[in-house]
């Protein structure tokens, strides 16, 4: 068997969050620290927080995720406040400082409407002015071309918490227009499957992703294509960005704009 629990921790194995992944904790984790509360929406097993409360944050602390297996472990943190639910269940007046979303979870909302609600119940959970921080594969570097077994790269050799030799590689299923569907296939040394995990993702270009988000009610503090903040440009592979509560003045702003 392969559980969810074993699921949970191999993201973890492969995910690493702070010295396995530098150049994001490096954009993130100032982010953070600066902010009094903050809500990490798809925080799954709660690295990141997990981090900032060793790195001293004292402020408030709270993560979202659907998996009931990933929170198991994140509530190994009794000093973090674990809730489980979607980004459209984010709770609405918290006055959240910071909203992030990592790990590319912006790409599991992958309609219109999974977009417009979760943004609408994150700008609600922030505070006039708060930001909402978060990543999105930049769709011109079609990241999916990668994510296949006949790629040396993709496919991941480990061991688990329980001692066991396991491998892991990706497939696509199909491709609709932005959405992707791809699925993941543990197995053991010997080929045999252990278990398959199933995920669908959406890529939206950079017009229409700040579409959605001045929709929403946020502006763009800033937007960037590399984890050192350079600019977005045609061989870009992310699109990292940093978007702001818009408020009463910003609200305004964009009104006469429309009607200009």
């Amino acid at each position: 068997m392969f559980s969810d629990d074993d699921a949970a921790a191999m993201y973890d194995i492969l995910n690493p969050w702070g010295p396995g992944r530098p150049r994001e904790e490096g954009f993130y984790l100032p982010l953070i620290m600066a902010a009094e509360s903050v809500l990490d929406v798809g925080c799954g097993t709660g690295a990141m927080l997990r981090v900032a409360r060793e790195r001293g944050h004292r402020g408030r602390l709270t993560g979202l995720d659907p998996d009931r297996a990933a929170l198991r472990r994140a509530r190994a943190r009794a000093d973090v406040t674990w809730v489980e639910g979607i980004a459209a269940d984010a709770e609405r007046g918290a006055g959240h400082d910071l909203v992030t979303m990592t790990g590319h979870a912006f790409q599991d909302l992958v309609t219109d409407e999974d977009v417009r609600g979760s943004l609408a119940a994150i700008h609600a959970a922030l505070r006039p002015g708060g930001r909402f921080a978060f990543e999105t594969r930049h769709p011109q570097a079609r990241a999916w071309e990668t994510w296949t077994r006949t790629n040396p790269a993709d496919e991941v050799a480990f061991s688990d918490g329980n001692g066991r030799d396991l491998r892991y590689w990706h497939e696509v299923d199909s491709v609709d227009g932005d959405v992707v569907a791809f699925h993941g296939t543990v197995a053991a040394p010997d080929g045999r499957v252990l278990r398959v995990l199933t995920e669908t993702v959406r890529f939206l270009d950079v017009p229409a992703l700040n579409a959605l988000l001045a929709a929403a009610g946020f502006t763009i503090e800033g937007q960037y294509g590399d984890w050192e903040r350079g600019p977005i440009t045609a061989s870009s592979r992310e699109i990292i960005t940093v978007a702001r509560r818009a408020g009463r003045a910003d609200t305004a702003e964009r009104a006469r704009t429309i009607v200009g």
